[in-house]
């Protein structure tokens, strides 16, 4: 009996503690930088469906499209060049009216590398979009991202690049290339 006391008192004192510690603990770099986090907008296709995010702060209005595709890419070479970063960034799911607006650059997140390139698109809604298409890759796997917004192709990739590097991100972006 006494037992039995001891540990129901010391399971209420650890939750008591737990949940205060989650109220004080300062919020997610995720939301501070102004990201939140979305439903995954797009149908079901061959991979697994990412994660997306909408930035309400300085990139107000940028969305972030991320997933995984493993076992997708040339394990020798990666991300080799801009016809790759077109078929595999999933522009496409944003808009099928997409254009390159200039040559791809050399990217990279944490460990991975691969290529970004900028795009033009036409949306349902009439309005033209900046968009940037990400690739990068970690052996026979690829991390790809897909962000769109009204404001300057510039703004909007470094806007993704950043959030991309957050901590928070990274480890998800390891934990889904390693199937997690």
């Amino acid at each position: 009996m006494r037992r039995g006391a001891a540990i129901a008192t010391m399971a209420i004192a650890l939750g008591v503690s737990g949940v205060g510690a989650y109220r004080l603990a300062p919020a997610p770099a995720v939301e501070s930088a102004g990201w939140r986090e979305v439903a995954w907008p797009f149908p079901r296709d061959g991979w697994p469906a990412g994660r997306a995010f909408r930035c309400d702060g300085a990139c107000a209005g940028t969305e972030l499209y991320v997933r995984a595709k493993r076992g997708f890419c040339n394990c020798d070479r990666g991300v080799a060049d801009d016809d790759e970063v077109d078929r595999v960034a999933d522009i496409d799911l944003i808009s099928p009216r997409f254009a390159a607006v200039a040559p791809g650059e050399e990217v990279g997140l944490g460990e991975m590398r691969g290529r970004a390139r900028r795009y033009d698109l036409d949306t349902a809604d009439g309005v033209r979009h900046a968009a940037i298409g990400i690739a990068v890759s970690r052996r026979c796997d690829l991390f790809v991202a897909a962000a769109q917004g009204r404001g300057e192709a510039g703004a909007v990739q470094r806007a993704a690049l950043a959030f991309l590097e957050t901590p928070e991100m990274k480890v998800w972006a390891t934990a889904a290339l390693d199937g997690k």
